[in-house]
């Protein structure tokens, strides 16, 4: 039985993302796998290759030969290298690390505010009901009662004697 390493196709139009399988080379490209070794992911970046090095080494050693896509992406990770005998490739680029967004926040604040007292946070899951009478005692006291405002005497005065608004044209 021919036994090759290849990619199988997953993920929406547009957007594929690979399992790298061992499968026997007469099966379909998204058929049955005898073996899941590794994903690759080619639309982020930098891009996701993840593989099992030591299933991998196992599966060349015993002769299933890599599609060139497959190989490609060995020779990146420095298995086929190491399958081979030769020097290790440079390190792969790797994606920073996501920011807790929360964490900085909380940084920032007790920078603001002086390492004296940091900010307390009402609990995430505090009903509505509690928070709604305090929110009602806050806002009379915030808001100013509005005067309406005076209408512009010169205008009224101006309007009243020339109600058609002829103005200068008609004298």
């Amino acid at each position: 039985m021919a036994v090759k390493i290849r990619l199988l196709r997953m993920g929406k139009i547009r957007n594929p993302q690979y399992r790298i399988v061992v499968a026997d080379s007469r099966t379909k490209r998204d058929g049955r796998a005898i073996e899941y070794v590794g994903i690759y992911q080619p639309k982020e970046h930098p891009s996701v290759i993840e593989v099992k090095s030591e299933r991998v080494q196992y599966w060349l050693s015993v002769g299933a030969q890599p599609s060139e896509a497959v190989q490609r992406i060995l020779e990146k990770t420095g298995d086929w290298q190491q399958f081979k005998g030769l020097p290790a490739p440079p390190p792969l680029l790797v994606a920073a690390e996501k920011v807790n967004r929360q964490a900085a926040y909380e940084a920032e604040a007790k920078a603001a505010a002086g390492v004296a007292e940091a900010p307390t946070r009402p609990a995430k899951k505090a009903s509505k009901a509690a928070a709604a009478p305090e929110a009602a005692e806050a806002k009379p006291a915030q808001t100013k009662p509005v005067e309406p405002a005076e209408p512009n005497r010169e205008a009224v005065a101006e309007t009243a004697e020339d109600p058609a608004g002829a103005g200068a044209d008609a004298s």
